[in-house]
């Protein structure tokens, strides 16, 4: 097996960290601060064709494939994960569920401007009373003629509420099945309909430049043909959005870990302490080692759970140990380079700072490391 790059792939990486570098880290401080929106960076990713990557050229993509935007979701979060997860969850939680599941008139309505970034989608699972427990859904939508009404709420949704904001994809339960339990179907929820509002944005402890809203759904109407996909089978279209999403999340994760070592690596070089740079030391030197140790396993195992995707093999194991571990050595690597930098990490304007308070999330989103943990389990047949 080999994880070696080809020279395409190689090339749209490097791009990708160049962008990072001279267009994010300049300005992402500021928006970090201010828990403003980058619009100006978000469409700057949308002429790279950035939103496009595991999109048909029918619909406006870029014709590649989901690994080649797990290496740009990795190179943008080795410098800031508002601005990663912005691009992840526009893509493979906003843009996929219709590129996987809708129909033909849903495609070519919806898909354009948000695989060219012009747009972005939204998904609505998480429910303030449900998280981990999907099956749990409470949120509710009845068929009256033509049209789906729906009442409930969701939490904690990404790319939900902003100017640019043009739909979400909301779980409800639309029925009971024989056996008595919930008929889940995905419905499509167009921004500015009636009966749907977007509650004002979290105040978080990180992520503090992504778009997060509580949303609610009030006798909200939308056409019958909103559905997407087939009735009932929205439970088993989000698990699959979600399989992948969690290599997007890895990607996401080694990218901050990266960037951990990428900040004490710099710090440990310029920073001198008894009369020699602290990088001379030992102790730093091995932390540092481990930190890169970390993200270099942690990178092999998304390598490994997308390359299973993309042939087609089962991968819902390997996404899920890919997850876990890279999001727990996310936080490992965010607490050490905290420590490398000393007092100056607690500080906000060393980029430290900011990997340490966007690093914990990762173990909660898009299915909890209990979770993970749990599919792994389940999937070793115990």
């Amino acid at each position: 097996m080999d994880f070696r790059l080809t020279e395409e792939q190689e090339a749209l990486r490097a791009g990708a960290r160049q962008f990072a570098r001279d267009r994010i880290a300049p300005v992402i401080t500021e928006h970090y601060t201010n828990h403003t929106f980058p619009y100006e960076i978000v469409r700057q990713m949308g002429k790279m064709g950035l939103f496009g990557l595991p999109f048909s050229e029918e619909y406006g993509g870029m014709g590649g494939d989901y690994f080649a935007l797990c290496l740009v979701l990795e190179e943008l979060a080795r410098v800031d994960s508002s601005v990663a997860i912005t691009l992840e969850a526009a893509v493979s939680l906003g843009a996929m569920p219709i590129y996987r599941f809708g129909t033909e008139e849903q495609k070519s309505r919806w898909l354009p401007k948000l695989v060219r970034g012009e747009a972005l989608a939204a998904f609505g699972l998480t429910e303030p009373g449900t998280g981990s427990d999907a099956g749990g859904t409470t949120t509710r939508a009845v068929l009256d003629g033509d049209e789906w009404v729906i009442n409930g709420a969701k939490a904690f949704i990404t790319n939900s509420g902003t100017d640019i904001t043009s739909l979400v994809t909301v779980t409800a339960v639309t029925g009971t099945r024989p056996d008595g339990s919930k008929e889940l179907s995905t419905i499509i929820v167009p921004a500015g309909t009636p009966g749907f509002t977007v509650a004002p944005a979290y105040s978080k402890v990180g992520w503090s430049a992504s778009d997060t809203h509580e949303l609610h759904f009030d006798d909200c109407r939308v056409p019958a043909e909103n559905l997407l996909g087939e009735r009932g089978r929205g439970f088993a279209q989000f698990l699959r959005i979600l399989d992948e999403g969690r290599i997007a999340i890895a990607a996401l994760s080694v990218g901050l870990a990266q960037g951990c070592v990428d900040e004490s690596l710099r710090y440990a070089r310029e920073r001198h302490a008894f009369g020699q740079a602290i990088g001379s030391y030992q102790a730093i030197q091995f932390k540092i080692a481990d930190m890169e140790m970390k993200a270099h396993t942690a990178r092999l195992a998304y390598y490994d759970a997308a390359a299973r995707m993309l042939a087609g093999e089962d991968f819902k194991r390997q996404a899920a140990i890919a997850k876990l571990y890279a999001s727990e050595i996310a936080v490992d690597n965010a607490r050490a380079a905290t420590q490398v930098h000393g007092g100056y990490g607690f500080m906000n304007e060393f980029a430290v700072g900011r990997f340490w308070r966007d690093s914990k999330i990762l173990e909660i989103g898009e299915g909890t490391s209990e979770v993970q943990r749990m599919i792994i389990a389940r999937d070793l047949g115990l």
